[in-house]
């Protein structure tokens, strides 16, 4: 099974690269405890999709930590990786999107894979969930989220933007992009449009298990992108939006899987102190190893 990091971000409210910042208690990255989860239960092929510049660092940073077993893939986001009759001459500061994160991919995945942000910690329980997912042979669809409750998805320094989950009978009908959550009168608002949340909807945090016929689908929503957009210098082609293509195609189903976990992001600057307190706290209480690698060598 194969685990899939999308770490090509550029931090811009976090200040800095907050993928390979020294968060765990021996200077861990955030993404390394996802990766130990994600070996925990059974996965044995990571990929991470990051910025050219920082390909040769995170290869050798994780080369030397992850176990031999484990088939390691770092690749690089590229604005000029794309599809066959496509290409672009003009100014643009960064590549095509998550979903393009995602196609980065295509040529060293070939079977189901877990997607997830390289810069949140989302907890053992949803890679059990997925795992669990992913080994049930009588399951009739490929693809599946792992979805976390609103109001523990927030960050206490500034809106948030999250996917919120229509569902019907434990399958995903729709996600709805609301760019400005926060805390407000003891719920949430979406500042941009003025909608009222309990915080109990179940949101995306970019933690889709997925099937390899998705590339094939963002190759095709990549090239709608060039033909019908309007904003090629800035646009972006958005994983949960090509999966909610595919879903009103009938191209597949998605069901949705009660991650049954805790969840922090580094979103702003300040959200790092929390973040390193949760995972000293997580490490005293035994729930990892420190340094978190030495019992995988």
């Amino acid at each position: 099974m194969t685990l899939l990091l999308m770490a090509a971000g550029r931090g811009s409210r976090y200040g800095k690269l907050k993928q390979f910042d020294d968060l765990g208690p021996m200077g861990e990255f955030l993404m390394e405890f996802s990766i130990y989860d994600a070996l925990q239960n059974g996965f044995d092929h990571i990929v991470v999709i990051t910025q050219k510049s920082n390909v040769d660092f995170l290869l050798s940073h994780l080369s030397k930590r992850l176990p031999k077993t484990v088939k390691l893939d770092v690749l690089a986001q590229e604005l000029h990786d794309l599809p066959d009759g496509l290409s672009y001459e003009g100014p643009r500061p960064k590549p095509w999107g998550t979903a393009h994160a995602v196609w980065t991919a295509r040529h060293v995945i070939k079977n189901p894979f877990v997607v997830i942000n390289a810069d949140d910690y989302y907890g053992k329980n949803a890679y059990m969930h997925a795992s669990n997912f992913m080994r049930d042979t009588t399951a009739t669809n490929p693809f599946a989220l792992v979805a976390y409750t609103l109001e523990d998805t927030l960050s206490d320094y500034g809106s948030v933007s999250r996917g919120v989950c229509e569902q019907k009978k434990g399958m995903l009908h729709a996600v709805v992009e609301r760019t400005k959550l926060i805390r407000k009168n003891g719920g949430v608002e979406d500042e941009d449009s003025g909608l009222q949340f309990t915080g109990k909807e179940l949101v995306s945090m970019n933690y889709w298990v997925c099937d390899p016929i998705l590339f094939d689908h963002i190759d095709r929503a990549i090239i709608s992108f060039f033909k019908e957009s309007e904003t090629l210098d800035t646009g972006e082609v958005y994983l949960p939006f090509v999966i909610q293509d595919m879903l009103k195609a009938d191209a597949t189903e998605v069901a949705v899987l009660a991650a049954d976990s805790y969840w922090f992001g580094v979103t702003y600057s300040d959200d790092k102190e929390k973040a390193v307190a949760d995972l000293r706290k997580m490490t005293e209480e035994g729930l990892y190893p420190s340094p978190l690698w030495d019992a995988c060598k």
